[in-house]
């Protein structure tokens, strides 16, 4: 497979990154032919894999929310000091991205998720034994730092196997395929709960961490030695500027990251506008949050259909109008109560379910635009991603007043900013007939 720079409009937007990458029709600095054939020849099983290495994020967390009040009883502190748990584990997952990508790109995928497995699977043992509230939250931090390795590194096998817009369409697949752990999650975490405590969801996550390390080891290696960053580990981290003095890079890290922090907006308000102030039931509530998954599994799939013959900057910026649009109708909405609960409910479901056209194609376009750091580069957007979802949800409780508004307002104002860095900062670019016939994939 090649990397035909024409189809990223990369050119006349930064540097050249290197002779090879410059050049078209030349193999990509990425996984060796080899690699690349065996993925090809087993793109289901590979599929599965990275499902599994990038649902981390959700399932560390979605399992057992459930549990947090039983938790908060167990372990003599309040509510809100539990929740610390969940706050404490999102900057645990976003600073530890910041590790992994550059120790990936010297030492390999497979080593640096390997070790991550290893401190997920101590971390989720700790909390299973935690006797404290502060105590659970050192070892939600650690779980984290363990479970960021699997995700940012899925990213960046993803981008050596595949280039392009078929990059693009693998990432928007997996995207379909985990979000069944949020989906699936609270209520296997309940189940679990109805029949043992909540130190067993923990004990769970240890069965799954190490079920997915015995399974890395039928995952190739994707990429070799001679393609390996050998600079240290010091100059690295501190490369993380460099990559963001290039427009392109800020456009799809803005794109992305903006969106995130009003997804995390999303999530910290709608328990309170839903159950508290429309009086919406629990299980309802369930429903309401399990319908904007299945929008965002829709999106998704229709995505990896349509980036072979859009391409995916201009499907990213049709999905930054869109979240756009329906921001600013939740925020009216939110702000003048005109609609009641059904006011709410189809801008969230618009905004959320906006997520498989943006979220895919942002990740993706930033990997292609350095793929010799494919690894810094999917820490750098992670971390952002992460980083503007603790914003997101902390401007809601900061600006809480009891009524939907400070969560439509939020959610506003970063589907906004997330077009402009759609609409400015990334040129849309052309897709060739060499991509849209390297998008079809021979496993679907």
């Amino acid at each position: 497979m090649t990397l035909n720079v024409s189809s990223n409009d990369q050119s006349s937007t930064r540097p050249a990154v290197s002779a090879a990458v410059a050049t078209e029709g030349v193999t990509s600095l990425a996984a060796s032919p080899a690699v690349r054939q065996d993925a090809a020849g087993h793109s289901l099983r590979i599929l599965l894999i990275l499902s599994a290495l990038m649902a981390f994020a959700s399932i560390s967390t979605d399992l057992y929310l459930p549990a947090l009040p039983t938790m908060a009883i167990a372990l003599h502190a309040d509510a809100g000091t539990v929740e610390l748990t969940i706050s404490g584990y999102l900057i645990g997952f976003s600073l530890g991205q910041l590790l992994w990508g550059p120790v990936s790109d010297r030492h390999g995928r497979r080593l640096p998720i390997a070790i991550g497995l290893v401190l997920f699977i101590a971390g989720s043992a700790g909390c299973a034994v935690s006797t404290s509230a502060p105590m659970l939250v050192g070892w939600r931090a650690l779980q984290a730092v363990g479970a960021c390795a699997s995700v940012v590194l899925a990213r960046a096998m993803v981008r050596d196997l595949y280039t392009g817009h078929r990059a693009a369409q693998m990432m928007s697949t997996l995207m379909t395929v985990m979000a069944i752990a949020p989906l699936l999650g609270p209520s296997v975490g309940g189940l679990i709960l109805h029949v043992a405590s909540w130190r067993a969801i923990f004990w769970t996550l240890v069965g799954v961490g190490l079920a997915t390390l015995a399974a890395l080891y039928v995952l190739p290696e994707t990429l070799p030695l001679e393609r390996r960053n050998r600079q240290p580990l010091r100059r690295a981290v501190a490369g993380y500027a460099e990559l963001l003095r290039h427009r392109r890079v800020l456009g799809y890290a803005g794109a992305g990251g903006f969106f995130y922090g009003g997804i995390y907006a999303y999530i910290a308000g709608t328990p309170s506008a839903y159950i508290t102030y429309h009086h919406v039931s629990p299980q309802f509530y369930g429903v309401l949050f399990g319908a904007g998954i299945v929008g965002i599994m829709v999106t998704n799939q229709i995505n990896s259909r349509l980036v072979m013959q859009l391409g995916g900057d201009r499907l990213m910026r049709a999905g930054t109008v869109g979240a756009a649009i329906a921001g600013i109708l939740l925020a009216l909405d939110a702000w003048t109560g005109w609609g009641g609960l059904t006011g709410l409910v189809i801008p969230l479901f618009l905004f959320v379910s906006a997520t498989g056209f943006i979220v895919a194609n942002s990740i993706a376009g930033a990997l292609s635009s350095f793929p010799e750091r494919a690894g810094s580069m999917s820490a750098l957007i992670g971390a952002i991603q992460y980083g503007t979802g603790i914003t997101g949800s902390a401007l809601v409780g900061i600006f809480a007043d009891g009524t939907p508004s400070p969560m439509g307002c939020v959610i506003a104002l970063m589907s906004i900013g997330s077009l402009l860095c759609a609409l400015l900062l990334v040129p849309v670019a052309a897709v060739t007939p060499d991509e849209v016939r390297s998008c079809r994939p021979k496993w679907m």
